[in-house]
């Protein structure tokens, strides 16, 4: 019998949401699992609501969040543009002791981040979060990281800098570790480089523009030097989370999750800042 698979979300007819069936369909684990059913708060405006959207997939249109955790063995929390409400969609979840992944942004600021972790544990609930980007080919291999890199640098776009600055952020701590010492934001709104100083003198950069493609290059001392564009990241993440939901054992430490959440706060402080005259 298929482990279930149960979504709750803002609402649920939104990109990730509608990827999600074929990525499954093409994992590893493709026949371990089934998506079940799924929740929303209320559908968005002019889009399909929760009966459309599941009979659409094939699924049950569940009643409530408890609904979702008592049917399903394992729950993915969505909303992938709205970090605000992580936390509270996640409430649920994250007291029934099954395997519980949350979409990124995983919050919208380190102390949330802590409290849903603070939550995971006393529960005994198995937590995963992740960009898509951390399993880039190259990445998730290993390759980068094997280099040592001193510099490690990465591009992206997307609507906007503060929910899409994770998809970087995500793919410089897996490199290069959490010990980031001082971070620095310089340009604008529409174009930006962060700027991450580690504490080992090494250093890393994210460059973002609306419509970058998502790259990483990678500098080491030894003359090594690897640039590439992330690619075959959907793969590598539904395969890492099915996995996840297998084993209730998530592939990202979590000191990594916190750093990421850490930064990405800190980022967006220093946009606000720039944007309101005060740097």
């Amino acid at each position: 019998m298929k482990k279930k698979i149960g979504l709750v979300d803002l609402f649920i007819d939104e990109w990730h949401s509608n990827h999600l069936p074929e990525w499954i369909a093409d994992a590893a684990r493709k026949e371990e699992f089934e998506l079940f059913c799924a929740w929303e708060e209320a559908p968005f405006p002019g889009r399909r609501d929760l009966a459309q959207w599941c009979a659409d997939h094939g699924m049950k249109a569940a009643r409530s969040i408890e609904e979702v955790v008592e049917t399903c063995d394992a729950v993915s929390v969505l909303a992938p543009a709205n970090p605000e409400v992580h936390a509270r969609l996640a409430e649920i979840p994250l007291r029934s002791g099954k395997p519980v992944y949350v979409d990124k942004p995983f919050a919208d600021s380190l102390a949330a981040a802590e409290k849903m972790f603070e939550t995971a544990e006393k529960y005994s609930t198995p937590l995963m979060t992740s960009s898509a980007l951390r399993f880039s080919e190259g990445l998730i291999s290993g390759e980068v990281k094997k280099t040592s890199p001193f510099a490690f640098c990465t591009s992206g776009g997307g609507r906007n800098f503060p929910e899409y600055a994770i998809h970087q952020l995500e793919m410089i701590v897996s490199v290069m570790g959490t010990e980031v010492q001082d971070v620095a934001l310089s340009g604008h709104a529409g174009q930006l480089s962060l700027n991450l100083t580690f504490s080992d003198a090494r250093f890393a950069t994210a460059f973002y523009a609306p419509n970058l493609p998502f790259e990483f290059h990678s500098f080491s001392a030894d003359d090594t030097t690897i640039c590439k564009a992330a690619s075959g990241y959907w793969a590598g993440f539904t395969d890492a989370l099915l996995e996840f939901f297998a084993t209730g054992v998530s592939p990202i430490p979590r000191e990594q999750t916190l750093c990421i959440a850490g930064l990405l706060e800190k980022a967006v402080a220093l946009l606000n800042a720039k944007s309101n005259g005060r740097m």
